[in-house]
């Protein structure tokens, strides 16, 4: 009995952090992106993925013209490649696609270029592609890394993240928020390089921050983190009673014996 008690106790709260994401990022480790899919990079050209994932990849899925977080992180992007001690170009690259398929290769070489010029190390156009597509070609992509968004009043609720992607087109690291850590990114992408997985925290982050359109930014859910914490004290407090319970039941059998 202890034992099914504690199964369906573990059960319950395993549900409870499971929840559907609609938006944030489901860690997908392992996965291989569909290296068939098609886009456009910022010259208008038609590109196959299988074509440019050839070195470790840091993928940044964003929307050129957001007003919130995308701008922060592609600054961030290109104060990162300043920082790194990897070569872009030789160790890596940077892609950064549009989940907005309404973008088009001219908004995409706009910003391209405004990022570009703010990089002091040498870099060629080609070390960091700008890439936009069809919202089918989109959805397969960002479904298969686990990248969860909506439409909200022609912008987008969406999460901050860069992903590695191995020459391969495997999924090795998320790294989350919109500022990053050039030694763990540098990390990341030796181990990209390596085709090894090394996961995250994501799901704790994901249950603790909820997205707040209207500030654009991520805010604590404390309403949520009481509530699960109260469960969790009923839960334990549960257990408490029944292994008591349980003991003093063994202890009269032992001493009516």
């Amino acid at each position: 009995m202890k034992k099914y008690f504690l199964i369906t106790i573990i059960f319950f709260f395993s549900n409870l952090f499971a929840q559907e994401i609609k938006v944030g990022v489901d860690e997908k480790l392992g996965a291989v992106i569909p290296l068939d899919l098609k886009f456009k990079n910022s010259d208008g050209k038609v590109v196959l993925l299988k074509d440019i994932i050839n070195k470790p990849t840091l993928l940044a899925l964003v929307y050129y013209e957001c007003p919130g977080i995308c701008s922060p992180m592609q600054n961030e992007i290109a104060w990162l490649i300043d920082k790194i001690q990897l070569e872009i170009g030789k160790d890596y690259q940077v892609v950064s696609l549009s989940i907005d398929h309404h973008e088009d290769s001219k908004v995409a070489a706009k910003w391209k270029a405004n990022y570009l010029k703010s990089i002091k190390r040498k870099v060629n156009e080609s070390d960091w592609l700008f890439l936009t597509g069809d919202s089918l070609s989109i959805q397969k992509l960002t479904k298969t890394v686990g990248y969860y968004f909506e439409p909200y009043k022609k912008q987008f609720t969406h999460a901050g993240t860069l992903i590695t992607i191995s020459p391969e087109g495997k999924v090795c690291r998320y790294l989350f928020g919109i500022q990053f850590n050039p030694f763990d990114a540098k990390m990341a992408l030796i181990e990209a390089k390596a085709g090894k997985t090394n996961p995250t925290i994501s799901k704790v982050l994901e249950y603790c921050f909820s997205y707040d359109p209207k500030g654009r930014q991520y805010t604590l859910n404390v309403t949520r983190i009481v509530g699960t914490l109260m469960l969790l004290g009923v839960g334990i407090f549960a257990f408490i009673i029944f292994t008591k319970k349980n003991k003093n039941k063994n202890q009269g059998v032992e001493i009516n014996g």
